[in-house]
């Protein structure tokens, strides 16, 4: 760290640590793990714009997750989150993107499944390629961020048992890599489709709370 940064308080210098993480995290990623999977979302709205596209993650990752539908709607696809009351069926001309860091949570690996079944593609963005959710998936992307299990592995036996240390900063780091790299293959698929501002304007909420 910068000795600029000596005299700044925490909250700033851990941005300062986050950002750091995100760079380096760029420079991990696997270009063709990254390719496949825009090439994925290209090549699945050129020839298939009726399908549907259904984000899925628990806890943080849910809110990266439901972000990312949102650009995919303002780009033209046809996106819903897993949770919604208005989530349609899957079927096999469908495509499912699963985020989860350990790979491992009970509620995204059993829809992830179950939408295998049904015949869906599935995307798996994760840290771990040798997870249960990595291995069913289609297309991987690896994301660093976490660096070790917990005992308890599933995000939502973690949240009823209180558990928060040390997978609440692990997660953040996660969530906040996989945030940056999303809005990256939204600026690429912008290009891909030859999208502008304007085009994800029109389709943007006019009517907003």
């Amino acid at each position: 760290m910068s000795s600029s940064l000596n005299e700044y308080p925490l909250s700033l210098k851990t941005m300062y640590d986050i950002a750091e993480f995100i760079i380096r995290a760029a420079k991990a990623i696997k270009p063709e793990q990254a390719n496949k999977m825009i090439s994925e979302l290209e090549n699945f709205y050129r020839n298939n714009r009726n399908g549907k596209v259904l984000v899925m993650g628990a806890g943080r990752s849910g809110l990266v997750g439901r972000a990312f539908a949102m650009r995919l709607l303002h780009l033209g696809f046809n996106s819903y989150v897993l949770g919604e009351t208005i989530v349609p069926a899957i079927g096999k001309n469908d495509l499912v993107i699963a985020i989860s860091g350990s790979g491992r949570t009970k509620l995204i690996l059993t829809a992830a499944e179950a939408a295998r079944e049904a015949g869906a593609k599935l995307i798996a963005i994760t840290s771990y390629y040798d997870s249960p959710l990595a291995k069913i998936a289609d297309v991987v992307v690896e994301i660093p961020g976490r660096t070790k299990y917990s005992q308890n592995e599933d995000y939502f036996a973690r949240q009823i048992l209180g558990i928060t240390e040390p997978l609440a900063p692990l997660g953040t780091l996660f969530e906040d890599t996989t945030q940056i790299f999303l809005d990256g293959v939204v600026a690429e698929l912008m290009i891909r489709l030859k999208k502008t501002e304007e085009d994800l304007r029109l389709i943007h909420a006019n009517i907003e709370l």
